[in-house]
Parts: structure tokens; sequence; C-alpha cells
């Protein structure tokens, strides 16, 4: 561990010093008209902390799966101050993918939101013996116990952050892989805390931040917290996305800032209620996570101002390692409207063809990356780390092209992966849910360009002579093995895939053939 007298500052020292000031400055309000002030966040997350430090067994690892809610923020929050390694189920999953990321990251601990995962809850507490402890926001009924009553038998303490060795391990993000099952991401206090300084010095932020979260909680909405609690900020925390009610929160609390998916900017200035909803108080949009249709980015400036700021990165190299400011959003340069910003001060980036060696600019190369902002590698996966971090790189497996005066654009993947709607889809996942099924001989999954989701997920099948089975079957196959998420929008019977000369499907001629949204 790094000697006290050099300690860097890390996540939980951004949170305990925030909340050290100010104390009754609102920092939260909730779905219901709740609101939170620094002292209530600060005292929940003591309180909570105080819980899981107190349970036997002990929690050393813990999931959480729920829905957007304003008391989720002290209890992420406690479980961090509480040495406890956490990992959030993907509110839209499937109980087969719960129950690989618990058994993968050897939870022991499952959080969860009563309200809409009791059920959930109950299967697991039957079908994971590893999970030794559940906690539950609301009414646990006889899931375990719920936290909500269980943190009063506390008494508040001051927020002290630990002492945290710099490369510990913070939380295991999964994000899949091309080999079908999704990897384990390990997260340490030092590039957390390296996203959360980027987005303090490399993000544009409004005067007063009043910003809503209308993404996940659990995922890309809570990534923002640190930054506007340091700021002296609040956020708004809608219950989810939906166009109206988005535009409704934007209007009734003046938001300033909101961070989206393109998919959800489209939905919401395609709504026949556009018009009605008083936006002008909105000064930043960050946007990032999928491809923004170039023409669509275009329109929504339009309709909305110059107020939108990008940032690309991955679970790697979490939020930051490119942005592009909103004045950089240049509506009469489409080149640069495609692209991705260029790097942050934090961050070392290359373009580099596959020998290692770098490429001139305007020329394709896969998007590299060095810095305190990277992951520690891949959990029980030594080979995918090394591979990962090829010649003291992190390759992210996006190709790129950098214009003279260093703005990048990312022109395809090297990576078999789809991004649909900001959400990652991994064809292989979705291959064999689908030649599950009895009629289905084979099955290649590829991504699309659609104009709401950016990528609209594909299945090109070939039956078993004489079978016969409806697209509609095969995507509800799908959905009830892998979620909504991952279910194909449209399927193709076939009488054959396309094969390279190695005899396996030939996806790159498939994405040729379907490259027209029309075709």
């Amino acid at each position: 561990m790094t000697s006290p007298l050099f300690q860097p500052v890390l996540p939980l020292d951004f949170i305990a010093q925030a909340l050290s000031r100010d104390l009754d400055r609102l920092v939260a309000i909730g779905a219901k008209g709740e609101r939170m002030t620094a002292r209530d966040l600060s005292e929940g997350i003591s309180r909570s902390s105080q819980l899981f430090e107190t349970l036997e067994p002990r929690p050393r690892r813990a999931a959480v799966l729920a829905k957007n809610r304003v008391d989720l923020l002290p209890v992420t929050s406690g479980l961090s101050f509480a040495g406890v390694v956490q990992t959030a189920l993907h509110p839209m999953g499937a109980i087969e993918d719960y129950l690989y990321v618990i058994e993968d990251a050897e939870i022991d601990t499952l959080v969860y939101d009563a309200d809409h995962y009791r059920e959930v809850a109950a299967a697991l507490k039957e079908r994971a013996p590893r999970l030794t402890t559940f906690l539950a926001l609301g009414d646990a009924r006889g899931v375990g116990q719920s936290i909500t009553d269980a943190v009063q038998a506390f008494t508040p303490r001051p927020l002290i952050a630990p002492l945290a060795d710099p490369e510990a391990l913070f939380r295991i993000v999964y994000s899949g892989g091309t080999t079908g099952k999704p990897k384990g991401i390990m997260a340490s206090h030092r590039n957390v805390a390296a996203s959360t300084t980027i987005q303090l010095t490399s993000w544009e932020w409004p005067e007063e931040i009043r910003h809503l979260v209308c993404a996940p909680l659990s995922h890309a909405g809570a990534s923002v917290l640190t930054a506007v609690l340091v700021k002296g900020g609040h956020l708004v925390v809608a219950s989810g996305f939906d166009p109206v009610g988005v535009m409704q929160a934007i209007e009734a609390h003046r938001i300033t800032s909101v961070l989206m998916v393109p998919t959800m900017v489209l939905a919401m200035i395609d709504h026949p209620r556009f018009g009605e909803f008083d936006l002008s108080s909105l000064e930043i949009i960050f946007y990032g996570a999928s491809a923004f249709p170039t023409a669509r980015l275009k329109d929504a400036i339009g309709k909305l101002g110059k107020i939108f700021f990008q940032f690309y990165g991955q679970s790697e190299a979490p939020m930051s390692v490119t942005v592009m400011r909103r004045a950089e959003h240049d509506v009469d340069d489409p080149v640069r409207l495609s692209g991705c910003g260029r790097p942050t001060p934090l961050v070392h980036v290359a373009l580099l063809d596959d020998d290692g060696k770098p490429v001139p600019d305007g020329e394709p190369g896969e998007l590299c990356v060095r810095g305190p902002l990277l992951m520690s590698g891949y959990l029980g996966k030594p080979e995918e780390t090394a591979k990962a971090f090829e010649g003291d790189w992190l390759h992210t497996g996006d190709v790129a092209i950098r214009s003279p005066d260093g703005y990048l654009r990312i022109v395809d993947r090297k990576k078999d992966m789809i991004v649909t709607g900001g959400f990652n889809v991994f064809a292989r996942e979705v291959e064999d849910a689908l030649v599950e099924h009895p009629a289905v001989r084979q099955a290649a999954v590829i991504g699309v360009p659609d104009p709401k989701w950016g990528e609209a997920v594909k299945a090109v099948v070939v039956l078993e002579p004489d079978a016969t089975v409806t697209a509609e079957e095969l995507i509800a196959q799908v959905r009830e093995k892998k979620g909504t998420v991952q279910a194909p929008k449209s399927v193709d019977v076939v009488e054959a895939l396309p094969l390279s000369p190695l005899g396996k499907p030939d996806k790159k001629a498939l994405r040729l053939r379907y490259a027209d949204p029309a075709a």
C-alpha cells in the first residue's frame, strides 16, 4: 500500500469530503418527491456501512439489483465504505445471467429492490447457494431482511473514508466478450478515482447543477454522483426513462444537465409532445455508450441547441477516454460530428496497427489506451487480461481514424459486439439461445444500422429440414432466455449462411448484405 504520506485521493475521499460541508444543502430528489440533504446522505451511508460491518457472516462481495430509487444512493455508497466489493445486476437481465455473475464474482450478498424484484430474489435464494445474505430495499416479506428497517438501529457517525490501497478492488463490472460469456472487469480505487477526476476537470458543467438521472441508477445513472456532490449540485432521480416523463421533469425541476444514450435523445425529440414542454433550462446533455447517427445528431442540435457533450470510453477505461465539447459539435462538418472528440489529459491514446505500430493520421488503427483510468484486468481470466494489455496498451477493439487536428472518429469494431440503445449485446449468447430452438440449425447475429437504436440486433438463421418457426417465436425465445435487450428486432430465414475460407459464418458478408436498413 502507498505510504499514508503520499496517499492519493480516492473515490471514498471525494464523497466524504463533499458531504462534510453545507450539510443542509439538497443533494437528491426522488421520483415521489423525496428530498435528501447532504446530512441525510452522509447519515444514511454511515448507518448502511455500520450494518454491513456487523452482519454475520460479514459481506465480502455484494450484487445490487434495483430500479431507480433515491434510497439506493446511501446503500451503494455504504457498501463501499464498509469495504464490500459490489457488482450491479442489470435491471433488465434474466435469471440465468444473474446466476452466472453470482458464481463468477463469488457474490455472497444480494441487495435488491423489493418493490420490483422480490420474486427474482426468492428464485435466486433457491438456485444460488453461494448467496448467504439477502437485504431488501422495502418490505422483504420473508426473503432476507429489510435494510430500510435494519439501518435504523445504528447511530450515524462522522463520515470518514477508510485508508485504501489504490490498487485494491473497488467494484466488479460485467461486460460481455466475443466468446459469449460476460467478463468481470476489475475496477480499482485508482481507476474509479481517475474517472471522477476526468469528470471534474474535462467535463463541462452548468454553474448550477440540477442533474436528471433517467438512465439506470445501478449503471450509468449514478456515474456522475461523486462529481455532482463535489461540485455542490443535486440529482433528480427519475423512476426510469420515458420521453414525456423526462420532459416533464426537465420543466418542473429546471434541470440543467442530463446523461442520456442517443436512443433516449431521439425518443424525446421525435415524440409528438416534444413542443409542449419548456426545456430552456437544459444546458448540457452528456451522451455516449453508442453511436449517434450523424444526421440525427444534427437534427437534435437543431431542436435543442448546441448543448451536446460527448464522452467515449468503455468499462475497461470508464466514461472518458475522449470527449467532444459542446462548441466542437460542428453541424456543418459531418466528419467532425461523427467523431468522438479528443483524448482527455489523464490518458495516453494511440492508434495502432496489427503489429502494434502507430498508424499515420487519416489511416485506421485500433484505439489503444494507457493511464490510471484503466481496469486492473478481467476477473479470473489472466490470458484474456494479457491479450487486452498486449504491448502495454489497453486494446479497446475499436478502430478509429485521427484527423490532423487530433479529433478521433470510430469507424469499426474488432470485437463482435452490438451496441443497441446504449446497451451491449453479445452475438454468441443470442446465437446460443436461438440454436436451442429445435427448428434452428444455425444462427448468426449481427448489428445492423438503425435510426432509433443506433444498432439493432438482427438474427439470420438456417432451419432444420422441413421445420417451420415464426420470427416472433424465435424473438420470444431469446427474450425469455436472455432478456428484452438481447432479443432480436428482426429474424431472417436463409437457405445457408455465407462462410469464410475457414468455414465459419462470414459476418462481414452479412453486415454488408444488411448495411442498408431497408434491406
